[in-house]
């Protein structure tokens, strides 16, 4: 999922494809990805998960949209646009987490207050803005996101400082970008409170989700509501399937060892949060994404950006392979879930 550092050393492979030992940390025998994970701490997988959004935002944006996630096909309407797809995506988590029902200490005439986490370069949180009325918050670890962010919800040219909100859609919705590590929202949010703390696909890039639900508490009003969506390895994997559908993934997209759907659960209520719905398994709704995706990564100027950025480059682009696999043998799924402080 990223691009690794120029001062990376590269792992060296042998004959049998695994790392070899003098090349190997700590870090990557825990994990033990395919080709050797190349950072010794958790900061540094974060800094190259970083480095890859700094770098490949553009391309999501020319290739994929401003929606830098799934879509989802109901079976009513297989063959619809991708763009109306992925809103399908939004409106669907809108609807699982009842999102017509929030926090009782919050006015009806105030508008709902949102934290879209990992928010990428803005576009669900233009949507909620637009669609809610909204004041959205994106947070995400990359400056270039916030940038484009930016750029792409401001309809003149009027340059906005960072944290600033940002009028956007008919109603009262606004929308600001803020750069900052996900797992210290608890400790940046201390004087502001929540009705949504929206989630969609970035958890299972967190090395410590519990404490992503922890302080998803934190910073929600009585009442607000947590809402989530993301991949999830199958319950109950052989080693041999683990090793076939999974690891390829977790090495390709730089993620820390992948949850069951149900692991999120027993996080969420372990920090206080009780179920609203879910988990919502909708594997076989959103894995025409990946088909897609496939077809659009055959641009060669997308390998060849890959191939300039070394072995993460490359892994990534391969891990798309294996998504599509996971998606058909059942091994990799996708659920959404909403939860709710009491």
């Amino acid at each position: 999922m990223s691009a690794a550092p120029d001062t990376q050393k590269p792992t060296t492979i042998t004959d049998e494809g695994k790392p070899s030992e003098q090349e190997t940390t700590p870090l990557s025998k825990q994990y033990d990805t395919p080709l050797g994970l190349a950072h010794t701490t958790m900061q540094e997988l974060k800094d190259r998960i970083k480095l890859h959004y700094d770098l490949a935002s553009d391309y999501y944006l020319n290739l994929w949209g401003e929606h830098i996630h799934h879509g989802y096909w109901s079976p009513s309407s297989p063959d619809i646009p991708k763009e109306e797809a992925q809103v399908n995506l939004i409106r669907l988590l809108l609807e699982t987490s009842q999102i017509n029902q929030i926090s009782p200490q919050s006015s009806p005439s105030e508008p709902l207050k949102i934290l879209d986490v990992g928010c990428g370069i803005g576009g669900t949180s233009r949507f909620l803005a637009h669609e809610l009325g909204a004041h959205v918050t994106g947070i995400t670890i990359s400056s270039k996101q916030v940038q484009t962010a930016k750029k792409l919800s401001s309809s003149n040219s009027q340059r906005h400082q960072d944290g600033e909100y940002i009028p956007f859609g008919p109603s009262s919705g606004q929308v600001r970008f803020v750069e900052l590590d996900a797992e210290t929202l608890g400790s940046y949010f201390t004087d502001e409170k929540f009705d949504i703390v929206w989630i969609s696909e970035a958890l299972s890039h967190f090395p410590k989700k519990d404490l992503f639900f922890k302080n998803a508490f934190e910073v929600l009003k009585p009442g607000g509501k947590l809402v989530l969506a993301d991949w999830f390895k199958d319950e109950g994997l052989t080693q041999e399937q683990f090793d076939a559908d999974i690891k390829p993934i977790e090495d390709g997209m730089l993620l820390p060892p992948m949850c069951t759907a149900g692991g999120y659960v027993q996080y969420a209520k372990e920090a206080g949060l009780e179920v609203v719905e879910g988990p919502k398994d909708i594997s076989q709704e959103v894995k025409k994404t990946w088909d897609i995706s496939w077809s659009l990564i055959q641009n060669p100027s997308l390998w060849a950006f890959a191939f300039s950025q070394g072995r993460d480059g490359i892994a990534f682009l391969q891990a798309f392979r294996a998504m599509r696999r996971g998606y058909a043998n059942g091994s990799f799924r996708y659920a959404v879930m909403g939860f709710v402080k009491p």
